[in-house]
């Protein structure tokens, strides 16, 4: 195992990626200045492509909550959403931006805004959890604008036809109160059109993901969380269609050269929970000097919509925002985890155990250990949270870790 190397090779498509962001705050700063679309705040995995055929401009309050844990200022904010009210222990991407809102401060100023772009009309699914219907509201009442909902069911096993009915009524209620505050009328060929580009753009973003199948991987978890950007808050755009040719390019170049992430990769390891963004480049060095690359993980892989189909609009949209891993039931997870593990051929797991993210730990009803007798494949339990940092002791963690890849060595060696 190396001792002093800390070999990353860094992927020349980020320059596209910074391009292709900044393109897209340069539209939402246009809308705000001009008033000539609307703007909707829409949660990540909510109804992204409704709003973008209806002709709103779509601001992601979550992605500017992973913007302030990635700029290591989370921890700044967060009091001063506990001091107005809200729990230490709730979604940290809420009090981070609930926070900095209330300090009138963003990243976004770097790139000439006043402040958050001021909503029109908040849309979130809960899909994900329960806070983002809180945090949503907040705003709503703050700025009083309408905030309308999608209650998708929890812990779903079999996705059975009323679950997709039910929620798919859900999309098509939206279209009247939208259509109250858009400058646009909706329209199903558009709206086909817009399921159509978020479709394939999810195909592109699974075929990037997938090429991690290799030995060696041409690309890791912390490539994958800054790279899935525009599969979040440009789903259903031709802008996150292009960019991911671009970087779907380049690692098949990889794939062709043998050009691996991890310049001396020998360990193959998944990562399930949310990623600790104050920490991305740290721990990104500490596993290239353990000759270890995260694979794949949860999360990156829940950016996958390739069910969205333009022949049923509603219907396939519901199915595929149902089919999100975080909403199904263990039974469920444990066969996807499953076949992750063999497809991916995974060496181990860490789980991460996030302090304000329940929904996103999948560690705490025994499934690691179900799982494990399932497949035979280690694991490492990890605490810490997506933005608080003082939830998360580095020193433990590194030495958690370097003896979790110490022990796969032993069993490399064993078995060789």
């Amino acid at each position: 195992m190396s001792s002093d190397k800390t070999d990353i090779v860094k992927l020349q498509s980020v320059n596209h990626l910074r391009i292709t962001m900044d393109d897209y705050f340069s539209r939402l700063k246009e809308a705000v200045e001009t008033k000539k679309k609307k703007i909707a705040w829409c949660t990540s995995v909510g109804p992204a492509e409704l709003l973008y055929s209806i002709g709103f401009e779509v601001y992601f309050p979550e992605n500017h909550g992973a913007m302030l844990g990635a700029a290591k200022t989370a921890d700044k904010y967060i009091p001063s959403a506990v001091a107005h009210g809200f729990s230490p222990d709730i979604c940290s991407y809420l009090t981070s931006d609930v926070g900095a809102f209330l300090q009138n401060e963003t990243p976004l100023q770097k790139s000439g805004f006043a402040s958050v772009p001021k909503p029109d009309i908040l849309v979130y699914n809960t899909n994900q959890c329960r806070e983002v219907g809180d945090w949503f509201s907040y705003f709503a009442r703050h700025f009083k604008v309408p905030v309308l909902g999608i209650h998708t069911p929890y812990c779903i096993n079999k996705l059975s036809g009323s679950i997709i009915q039910n929620v798919s009524k859900q999309f098509k209620d939206l279209v009247p109160e939208l259509e109250k505050v858009s400058t646009q009328k909706f329209d199903i060929d558009r709206f086909r059109e817009t399921v159509r580009l978020s479709h394939d753009g999810c195909v592109l973003w699974r075929k990037v993901l997938e090429t991690a199948m290799n030995k060696p991987s041409p690309i890791n978890f912390f490539d994958a969380v800054i790279h899935m950007g525009p599969i979040v808050i440009m789903r259903g755009t031709q802008y996150a269609n292009d960019y991911y040719v671009i970087l779907l390019e380049e690692l098949q170049n990889r794939l062709r050269n043998n050009i691996s992430s991890v310049t001396n990769e020998r360990y193959r390891i998944y990562w399930d929970g949310m990623p600790l963004w104050f920490k991305l480049s740290s721990m990104a060095k500490l596993f290239a000097k353990l000759d270890t690359c995260i694979i794949a993980s949860t999360y990156c892989n829940s950016r996958i919509f390739d069910d969205l189909d333009p022949k049923d609009p509603f219907e396939s949209s519901a199915l595929a925002y149902c089919k999100l891993f975080i909403v199904r039931a263990d039974d469920v997870k444990e066969k996807v985890l499953e076949k992750l593990m063999s497809d991916f051929s995974i060496d181990g797991i860490i789980y991460h155990e996030s302090k304000t993210c329940l929904r996103n730990s999948n560690n705490r009803y025994e499934l690691p250990g179900r799982l494990m007798n399932q497949t035979n494949i280690p694991y490492l339990e990890i605490n810490g949270d997506l933005n608080d940092s003082r939830c998360y002791s580095e020193e433990q963690s590194i030495i958690a870790i370097e003896t979790f890849i110490a022990q796969l060595s032993d069993k490399h060696s064993k078995q060789t």
